[in-house]
């Protein structure tokens, strides 16, 4: 039985498209504040430099942290399994795709200049921090897209999911490459089977809890989930 196409698909950059792991807002702050525990996820970079360092950050801080960030993210701009084979697909069905980042726009940029195909960059503006899901919307409203049903979100930051689905999108999470694992590739491969194992489950049930509507490890293993997404469409399911 023939599928819905998706309408239009959302990525999160880093993490999913590039950037396995997530490793370029991590790697930065443990460069800047090495004796500093690692923060919890944070819808914004500020708002993770907060966190570490338990105040409000001021201007110069901001700026070291913007400059790390674009450093680290030349060292970090690196397709994921699977992206560039996705993109060149979509690409070549017409589907339009964006990305979307909790990153500094020039770093952003920087992981981007791994793309093999066209996506769009989406620089919100004025849009509240995930979960709010006011970047979804523009996002799809860049793209043009005339209609929400068959739009699909994918990403590994359980933040900009449940953006997604305020948003009333279909999303799909990403269980190995984003930073709830959080291991960069080399890392991650030198794990032991069972160790990748018990974390990919305890990520897989964490986004599952949240209410996404399909989990892989990445980007890769997605195809099967675009297609149960369409037949559920087809049956008039909605997200």
């Amino acid at each position: 039985m023939p599928h819905a196409s998706p309408t239009a698909l959302i990525f999160e950059l880093s993490g999913c498209l590039v950037d396995f792991g997530a490793r370029t807002l991590p790697v930065a702050l443990q460069r800047l504040y090495p004796q500093r525990e690692r923060p919890a996820l944070a819808s914004t970079a500020e708002q993770a430099l907060a966190s570490m360092l338990g105040t409000t950050p001021d201007t110069a801080q901001l700026q070291d942290l913007q400059q790390m960030l674009s450093e680290v993210a030349d060292e970090h701009s690196e397709l994921t399994p699977g992206a560039a084979q996705l993109l060149a697909a979509l690409y070549a069905d017409g589907i339009p795709c964006a990305w979307l980042d909790a990153l500094p726009p020039d770093a952003s940029l920087r992981l981007a200049e791994a793309l093999p195909t066209p996506v769009k960059a989406v620089l919100t503006h004025q849009a509240r921090p995930w979960p709010a899901p006011d970047s979804c919307w523009q996002a799809l409203s860049q793209l043009g897209v005339q209609r929400l049903e068959g739009c699909i979100l994918v990403s590994g930051n359980p933040l900009l999911l449940q953006a997604g689905l305020n948003a009333g999108c279909w999303t799909i999470g990403l269980a190995a490459c984003g930073p709830l694992c959080g291991y960069a590739p080399a890392d991650w491969q030198a794990l032991d089977a069972s160790e990748q194992e018990r974390l990919r489950a305890e990520a897989t049930l964490l986004l599952y809890r949240l209410g996404v509507h399909a989990v892989v490890d990445h980007l890769e293993a997605i195809g099967a989930s675009l297609e149960d997404i369409g037949l559920r469409r087809q049956k008039g399911e909605k997200p």
